[in-house]
């Protein structure tokens, strides 16, 4: 080929090549250009919404959720009524504080542009590898954004316009602007809003004398305000989220290693719970609420909460146990106690006593709430404590034995017994007055609550897997473990159980073998009237109803139980038939009465918080009046 032809063949193919790359890059610059262009048209969109500066310091409004009782007359409580906030500027706040927060919300706080992409790029990594949600991410700026003027709900349009005011924010104002308005602004639970006021709330100090501890307190609440309240049930885990506050500062070289651990160590008191009405009730009601709504949806949407309380009823509930427990301190150095009712039919709540009074000083003065107060006022027994209910687990017993075919009228030999080693050393249980009956009935054993025929009735005719099956069945939810841990000391009340689910199961005696789980809400409007909850839980059978007459004709027959408790003790009722059995723990640290008529369960616990044992402290003498007085009042209500 001539050589000129040769140069003009690599001339055009070099021409055709440099014609590819030109479209290809005019291409690329074509959709980079679109994709600025999109861009650029989202950012002014969005970014036209940025609030002025004022709006910061200014109080938004929002509608308050009531929680009302069964009636929907008597307002139990508001949530987030106002927004209670003391607004400080930026050098009032601790340094700790500060470094507390950022070290746990925001490391990057001060080099980001308002949002922290690497933060969110290693967020997102890690919530794929999990495949679920799981990682935070937002900055503090974003957080201030999304507290004010966005939701919490999960979609692009939500996070992009939060990016895109984070950054315009950032670009406008200050970080110590920002942080001053962070600090006042974000909820810490309840309706405190900003540091100070939940300074003030928590510690009864302003927010410049707190602690490191203190702070570490108030930074790990931030996450989620709702379920880490130092006055919900959660104490365990805000405790644990302090002490990862405490190991972020010092990653981030706030603090030193000597600080961190000495922090750790300090134990933070926390001022009493405010002063509401029924306040175990309420905080239990809220948790649910928190759990299904989020605090955002609950502060802004003027729900209104009916219950299942029945207020004439908690208020004597509340007197009643508190002159009980009087009587109690003085004659059994029995210093607490607490009631549940429930509706059996419908599993509502009538009332929720978690603890003799709510508003007084823990007991002794100066005692440790977790280690040695016989007495904690904000701890909700009810709810919280794992206690050992005694005798009053029997009938459990005895009913997977009833569903196995024997009856009341069966034989059992009331005998001195060993059965065999157990905990290392040989089991021979004994009665309460130390005497044996030789052969006794079912009904007897059950009825005057013998120990050594009732250990006969778990081994030989109930089983321990079944018993324990069945307890769950109805509503036990804390016998977690093999049932070789529990043995056969588990029908004398060898496992820890909680109050309501010791209500809820005995429910199912008195609602004819029927579970219904118990709940405190009846409904949920929104603010404009319209329901958008119904409690309409479907029962589920789970025991013959055979089997509750049976038990229910065992617990109600005086005359079986006479001899042990006498012909006229306070479990008597001649009106009507109402069914009720005690039970007192080893070494006397728990007691118990639980029993029910045809509408009502009532359950009641007399104890010490910190486990010392009650002078000789019986269930029928220290929980039975108490019981004994509000079944009067419910059975005889209007």
């Amino acid at each position: 080929m001539p050589k000129r032809k040769r140069v003009l063949k690599i001339y055009q193919q070099s021409n055709k090549i440099k014609n590819g790359l030109f479209f290809i890059l005019k291409v690329v610059l074509g959709i980079l250009g679109s994709l600025i262009l999109v861009g650029v048209s989202i950012f002014l969109f969005y970014a036209k919404d940025l609030p002025r500066p004022e709006k910061f310091t200014e109080a938004q409004l929002i509608q308050a959720t009531k929680i009302y009782d069964r009636t929907g007359e008597i307002v139990l409580s508001s949530i987030y009524q106002e927004e209670k906030r003391t607004y400080l500027d930026l050098e009032k706040f601790p340094e700790i504080l500060k470094e507390a927060i950022i070290a746990t919300e925001d490391a990057r706080f001060y080099q980001h542009p308002g949002v922290d992409f690497k933060a969110g790029l290693r967020a997102l990594m890690v919530d794929l590898k999990l495949r679920a949600p799981k990682q935070g991410g937002s900055t503090i700026t974003q957080q201030l954004i999304r507290s004010i003027f966005l939701t919490n709900e999960k979609t692009i349009e939500r996070k992009l316009k939060e990016i895109i005011l984070a950054i315009e924010l950032d670009k406008k104002y200050s970080k110590e602007q920002i942080l001053e308005w962070y600090l006042n602004q974000i909820p810490f639970g309840i309706n405190i809003y900003g540091a100070q006021e939940a300074s003030l709330t928590y510690f009864e100090k302003p927010i410049w004398e707190i602690s490191l501890a203190q702070s570490a307190i108030l930074a790990a609440i931030i996450k989620a305000p709702g379920y880490l309240s130092p006055y919900g049930e959660h104490l365990d885990e805000l405790l644990s989220r302090k002490n990862y506050v405490l190991n972020r500062m010092q990653q981030e070289n706030f603090i030193g290693e000597e600080e961190a651990e000495a922090a750790k160590k300090s134990e933070v008191e926390f001022s009493k719970l405010p002063k509401t009405l029924a306040p175990h009730f309420i905080t239990f009601v809220r948790q649910q609420l928190e759990e299904k709504y989020g605090e955002k949806f609950l502060e802004t949407k003027g729900l209104k909460i009916y219950t299942t309380l029945d207020w004439g009823l908690q208020k004597k509930a509340e007197e009643i146990v508190r002159k009980g427990v009087e009587k109690n301190k003085k004659a059994f150095g029995a210093y607490n106690g607490a009631l549940v009712a429930i509706e059996p039919e419908s599993g509502g709540i009538l009332a929720m006593v978690g603890s003799a009074d709510p508003n007084a000083e823990s007991f002794p003065l100066g005692c440790n709430p977790r280690k040695t107060c016989k007495f904690v006022p904000d701890f909700n027994v009810a709810t919280q404590g794992e206690r050992q209910p005694g005798s009053s687990f029997k009938p459990f017993v005895y009913a997977t034995a009833f569903s196995k075919g024997f009856d009341d009228k069966t034989i059992v030999l009331d005998e001195e017994t060993n059965f065999g080693v157990f905990g290392g050393k040989a089991y021979i249980p004994q009665n309460y007055d130390g005497r044996f009956r030789g052969p006794v009935t079912l009904r007897e054993a059950l009825a005057q609550s013998l120990n050594v025929p009732s250990v006969k009735v778990l081994n030989n005719l109930a089983g321990l897997k079944d018993s324990i099956g069945l307890a769950k069945l109805m509503g036990i939810t804390t016998l977690e473990q093999e049932p070789s841990f529990y043995g056969l000391s588990l029908v004398l009340g060898g496992g820890g159980v909680k109050l309501l689910d010791m209500v809820a199961s005995y429910s199912v005696f008195a609602n004819n073998g029927f579970r219904i789980s118990p709940s405190p809400i009846l409904k949920i409007e929104d603010a404009k009237g319209n329901i958008i909850y119904q409690n309409k839980k479907t029962p589920k059978k789970v025991l013959e109803s055979s089997v509750c007459d049976l038990i229910t004709d065992v617990l109600s027959d005086n005359q079986a139980r006479s001899p042990i408790f006498g012909e006229n003790s306070s479990l008597r009722f001649d009106e009507q038939k109402v069914a009720v059995k005690t039970g007192t723990s080893d070494d006397y640290v728990d007691a118990w009465t639980i029993g029910y008529a045809k509408n009502i369960v009532t359950g009641v616990w007399v104890g010490n918080n910190d486990n010392s044992a009650i002078v000789r402290g019986l269930g029928i003498s220290t929980a039975g009046p108490i019981w004994r007085a509000f079944m009067e009042e419910a059975i005889n209500k209007d």
